[in-house]
């Protein structure tokens, strides 16, 4: 109801002042054309104040309505996004003020120096003072916000602490796979012209050592509280973006040309959950970039537990290698033993038999 009275209110403010208009139009008709042009430009003069009191009040109204549907309403869930969040208040701060100042300003004028017969003109075609001032001061007020900004970006690209686990995430039309290292710390190799996407999705080159432990799923990404993540990024197709809004994070995917970036969470997924008062609040990767027509669905999950939760996960989770060569997994060697033996056995029978 409240959206419909606001646009009922809207409507009717246009049709008042629609109406005002063909009013002046009869008065100008009637008094004459310039006794008209005056009455025209006194009521404009003052429709410019109506509107700039309407249209702060519309600004401030907004806010107060959609704030709370934005991802401000939140604080970051990173250690180092809260960099960012000071980074975009101090520039809203800046640019708010600016804004409303050139606005009053504007409308202002505008009323101010409405047609008038005693007014005289004034003649203003250079002053050197003025325009280095109006040139210098947002130069310098950008210059700072730009420092700010560098600074905090080779931070969060920057080389990440050494205790900081590694994922990888590879982005593809149109989802994610995540890579984590396994016991050694290290990925192996990968070559593009290994990708298989039924069995070898990022082409890991299994002949590399490296590559035997390494765990790969597509579903969720899981981080741990409190302890710095350092994102390999790449893609296997097209350039993607990796999105992390309630990490106040995000990095381009580029074929061929991996990027980093790192970050703490601060929260668990369930802490989240109490906080934002959703039970289904999950954190999510969206791409920032468009990579084609299924670009709308390449999302992805990033569940954020305790280091026990983990290592549990962890523990659960089958290296990629193994997957792909089952016969390899020590796991399932004594079936493979009991199978050789049990032909072992009946080829002894057998011999006997042919003995007998």
């Amino acid at each position: 109801m409240s959206i419909l009275f606001t646009i009922a209110v809207i409507a009717l403010i246009f049709i008042v002042i629609f109406q005002i208009a063909k009013a002046s139009e009869y008065v100008t008709l009637l008094r004459g054309e310039q006794k008209g042009l005056r009455q025209s430009n006194k009521i404009n003069a003052w429709l410019m104040i109506v509107f700039l009191v309407l249209g702060l009040l519309g600004v401030w109204y907004c806010n107060d309505v959609y704030f709370g549907q934005t991802l401000l309403a939140q604080e970051s869930a990173s250690v180092e996004g809260e960099r960012v969040d000071s980074m975009m208040w101090l520039t809203i701060a800046v640019t708010g003020i600016v804004f409303i100042i050139t606005q009053i300003i504007l409308f202002y004028f505008a009323y101010k120096y409405q047609q008038n017969d005693n007014n005289k003109v004034f003649f203003f075609p250079h002053n050197t003072k003025l325009e280095v001032i109006w040139t210098v001061i947002p130069a310098l007020v950008l210059m700072v916000l730009i420092g700010i900004g560098l600074r905090n970006w080779f931070l969060f690209t920057g080389e990440a602490p050494r205790e900081a686990m590694v994922v990888e995430i590879t982005g593809k039309q149109f989802g994610w796979i995540y890579r984590y290292p396994g016991k050694d710390a290290s990925f192996g190799k990968k070559y593009y012209k290994n990708i298989d996407p039924a069995s070898n999705s990022l082409g890991i080159i299994w002949e590399d050592q490296l590559s035997h432990d390494d765990v790969v799923t597509e579903q969720t990404m899981y981080l741990i509280k409190g302890k710095p993540v350092k994102l390999v990024i790449g893609s296997r197709d097209v350039i993607h973006d990796v999105g992390l809004t309630h990490f106040r994070m995000k990095m381009d995917a580029v074929p061929g040309i991996p990027t980093t970036l790192w970050f703490t969470p601060k929260y668990t997924t369930k802490e989240m959950k109490e906080m934002t008062g959703n039970p289904n609040f999950a954190y999510e990767i969206s791409c920032d970039q468009m990579c084609g027509n299924g670009h709308y669905s390449m999302k992805g999950n990033i569940e954020v537990v305790e280091q026990e939760e983990y290592d549990l996960w962890m523990a659960k989770q089958k290296p990629q290698y193994l997957v792909n060569f089952p016969d390899k997994d020590p796991s399932v060697k004594p079936a493979a033993d009991s199978v050789k033996s049990v032909i072992s056995m009946v080829k002894t029978v057998n011999k006997d038999k042919a003995q007998m």
